[in-house]
């Protein structure tokens, strides 16, 4: 069967020489006459996986040496209240922008430790764009300000970054990571749930500046503390052993393949164009984001017409155009064209969707 053009917004599409790397390692890594699947995290041979998908990592990213890499498990969604756990220990205050869903969810599990201020929302527009901030609102003494870059749902990314002085600026990066270069040294926190651009389901990467380390709560579970990851180099218990491999192999592809992060911008940039410019020059289709806030890497848009929305669904899914359906609470489609979907995938989708305009007007 012919691979199909997948879509999803994860977990989504994984470059095909990554993968074709670990089917032909997976019987023996490097001759070791065993799986990465099977390792044991404290074989010597494992530590190497883990030290240099780390090590990969600082430099695609240029990492400054002051932050610790942290490979943990339970989802980006485990963050939402590890984040004011080991963060909010000072004034027992935070700031949130709720650009979605993702940082509605954060705001609200924060607000089970804490004053979580709500300093502005995009809720009265259905998310459709990234709320205009005034540094007058902000809490002087915030132990943080919290951001969901990109919105996966929405498809909203911002382009700019809130002034937040010496209050640490957090972000969830979870579907926009290495899709771009970013300026780690702005923000305090970074982290990102690895099954849209990085590797399969299972991973969680946080980025955090030392100094905020080893100031938890009392309450705070001793997996859910960063220093005890910190101090444990990510190997306090098993970690995500094959998801950490994968992610090595993706950033060794970003690196070796693509050229780096300047490079993989410029790919991104262009297959964004593509479909933008046609959404924008159609008839039929709609993009229902504000065009000075779209992402990159997730373009909601609709019909205007449910039924005719489900019909496009179905004939692209029938087109090996899969996973296009769009959130439930938004309606109408969501091409997610991440790292791994090539330029010819978002070629096909527009073609296909011009087909289906001149079919169905």
């Amino acid at each position: 069967m012919a691979r199909v053009y997948n879509f999803s917004a994860g977990p989504s599409m994984l470059p095909e020489s990554v993968l074709k790397k670990a089917a032909a390692e997976m019987l023996d890594y490097e001759g070791s006459g065993q799986s990465v699947m099977e390792m044991s995290h404290r074989s010597k041979i494992y530590g190497t996986i883990i030290e240099g998908a780390e090590a990969l990592l600082r430099e695609v990213m240029n990492i400054p040496d002051n932050y610790k890499v942290l490979f943990l498990q339970g989802g980006a969604s485990t963050q939402f209240a590890a984040i004011p756990m080991n963060l909010m220990t000072k004034s027992g205050k935070a700031d949130y922008v709720i650009t979605g869903q993702w940082a509605k969810k954060a705001h609200a599990e924060a607000a089970r430790y804490g004053q979580a201020n709500v300093v502005a929302s995009s809720a009265d527009k259905t998310f459709t764009y990234i709320p205009k901030l005034d540094p007058s609102t902000f809490t002087k003494d915030a132990d943080y300000f919290y951001i969901c870059m990109n919105n996966t749902i929405y498809g909203t990314v911002y382009h700019e970054l809130p002034d937040t002085g010496d209050v640490p600026l957090v972000a969830d990066i979870s579907s926009c990571i290495l899709s771009r270069p970013i300026d780690v040294s702005k923000f305090g926190v970074l982290y990102a749930g690895a099954q849209k651009n990085m590797a399969p389901a299972g991973l969680t990467v946080v980025i955090v500046r030392e100094d905020l380390i080893g100031n938890a709560m009392d309450i705070t579970p001793t997996m859910l503390n960063w220093k005890t990851h910190a101090d444990n180099g990510s190997m306090f218990n098993t970690p995500p052993c094959y998801t950490i491999y994968i992610a090595k192999l993706v950033l060794e592809w970003i690196k070796n393949e693509v050229g780096g992060l300047d490079k993989m911008y410029e790919i991104n940039k262009k297959k964004a164009d593509l479909l933008y410019g046609f959404l924008d020059s159609s008839e039929l289709f709609k993009g229902t984001v504000v065009p000075e806030d779209r992402s990159l890497m997730n373009v909601p848009f609709v019909t205007g017409d449910a039924d005719l929305d489900a019909k496009f669904v179905k004939e692209a899914t029938e087109n090996g155009l899969v996973n296009i359906k769009g959130h439930r609470t938004v309606g109408g489609m969501r091409a997610s064209i991440y790292n791994a979907m090539p330029y010819e995938g978002v070629e096909k989708l527009v073609e296909f969707m011009k087909k289906f305009e001149a079919e169905n007007k």
